[in-house]
């Protein structure tokens, strides 16, 4: 093979000299390393030695290696409903064993529980769900037993009871339970009444028609009179003789009233003609906790919502939109803190160290055996870019061993030296000592 120099340099009377040696070959498929399938651990896979062929073909450029898949339940694309569905359960059977009772929430449907027309929270609105606890008849308190001991729920004295009127199995009515009347024959007694002021003491709590001072728990009949009941302060009258059945409770919605003069008079639902008296055995449960306005929606897909509150569909609405960003702000908090399968974080860091060492070698090649065969892929380079590199003879020699401007640092196509000055004839006697060798 006959070495090209430049026309004009001072080698023109070497230029039919053979190199002592056999032939060389560059780009030869010798002088390349044998592509090696690529591993995630970095070791080397088997049958992948050198000299050997890569899977796939000689170069290995069809043989595509297998990436490790960790399998992870939130990369389904059943992840999201199964979760909802877990959550949903979860509440769903919590709520059973809290309120021993199938289904244990309720929507209140009416306003007859509402201390006005507006939304007041911690009092039952419309279109709130309300939770039904089953408890003994012993643990329920009436109005007029808080009254005397201070025990109030949901804005008022007392229990509120959600009950089946007349005992009819439906939609239950979510009512207050005012007095507890036990039936003594063709009489009444009310043992909470007892202690209470009556007939025309000053703050008198009750009186009864039947007893020539008003006075007297027991063995009470005509008309039972309640004052000053629930935040209207209204007078609860009883007809003790259209009562009829067993002992049971007085029952009255703290809404429920007819406007007129002070003191107004309230409905009581045994007067109003929604039930008897509310025996033990027709209660569902006593409302023990409520979840406000998220009942409203599903009073609007009925077709009933128009006794909801606008206050409610402002707070629900409110509402929906703070649990989106609370749910997005979780999201990214996690996301910041790293909470992901360290295997696959660990993968993706080494995927990351990989694409930052590839473009470092395609910036600053090396000329190494093992790489050689990758420099023929470089960018073609203008003599301009030679211009201000080093010189030649600072450089290790081409494949051929020679450090002149004929030489490519690594193989392949010998760049242009239009215009570049030859190195000193030294440098050229020491390169062809070097070739020599």
């Amino acid at each position: 093979m006959r070495r090209r120099v430049e026309k004009g340099s001072p080698d023109d009377d070497e230029d039919d000299e053979e190199p002592s040696g056999p032939p060389r070959r560059r780009g030869g498929p010798h002088a390349r390393p044998a592509v090696r399938p690529w591993s995630p651990s970095g070791e080397e896979a088997p049958g992948a030695e050198e000299g050997e062929d890569a899977p796939g073909g000689v170069l290995g450029f069809l043989h595509r290696p297998k990436r490790p898949v960790y399998f992870r339940a939130r990369d389904s694309v059943y992840f999201e409903p199964l979760v909802a569905l877990a959550i949903i359960l979860l509440l769903l059977v919590s709520l059973y064993a809290y309120t021993q009772n199938w289904p244990p929430v309720y929507v209140v449907e009416s306003d007859s529980m509402q201390h006005g027309s507006t939304d007041n929270l911690g009092l039952i609105n419309t279109g709130d769900l309300v939770l039904a606890e089953k408890v003994p008849l012993s643990v329920i308190t009436t109005y007029m037993v808080g009254l005397q001991t201070g025990y109030s729920t949901y804005g008022e004295y007392g229990d509120v009871l959600l009950y089946y009127p007349n005992g009819v199995v439906g939609t239950p009515v979510i009512h207050r339970a005012i007095v507890y009347l036990e039936m003594n024959g063709s009489l009444w007694n009310a043992p909470s009444l007892s202690g209470l002021p009556c007939g025309a003491a000053p703050n008198a709590a009750y009186a009864v028609s039947s007893s020539p001072n008003g006075c007297g728990a027991f063995g009470m009949s005509g008309t039972l009179t309640l004052h000053r009941v629930g935040w209207q302060s209204v007078n609860v009258a009883i007809d003790l003789a259209g009562l009829a059945g067993s002992s049971g409770f007085i029952t009255m919605g703290d809404n429920n009233y007819v406007p007129g003069p002070s003191p107004e008079t309230g409905l009581s639902d045994q007067s109003a003609g929604i039930s008897g008296l509310v025996q033990p055995g027709w209660i569902v449960g006593v409302a023990r906790g409520m979840m406000p306005w998220f009942g409203a929606v599903k009073l609007l897909l009925s077709g009933s919502a128009s006794e909801v509150p606008m206050q409610s569909w402002e707070f629900l609405g409110l509402t929906l939109v703070a649990l989106v960003l609370l749910a997005m702000g979780l999201h990214y908090l996690l996301r910041a803190e790293g909470v992901e399968d360290p295997r696959r974080k660990l993968e993706e860091e080494e995927e990351e160290a990989s694409e930052v060492a590839e473009d470092d070698d395609e910036e600053e090649p090396k000329a190494s055996g093992r790489s050689r065969w990758r420099h023929p892929l470089r960018a073609w380079r203008t003599p301009e870019d030679d211009e201000g590199e080093e010189p030649s003879s600072t450089r290790k020699g081409g494949p051929s061993g020679h450090g002149g401007a004929s030489g490519a640092s690594s193989g392949g196509r010998p760049r242009p030296v239009v215009g570049r000055k030859p190195a000193p004839k030294a440098h050229r006697r020491h390169d062809r000592s070097d070739d020599d060798l």
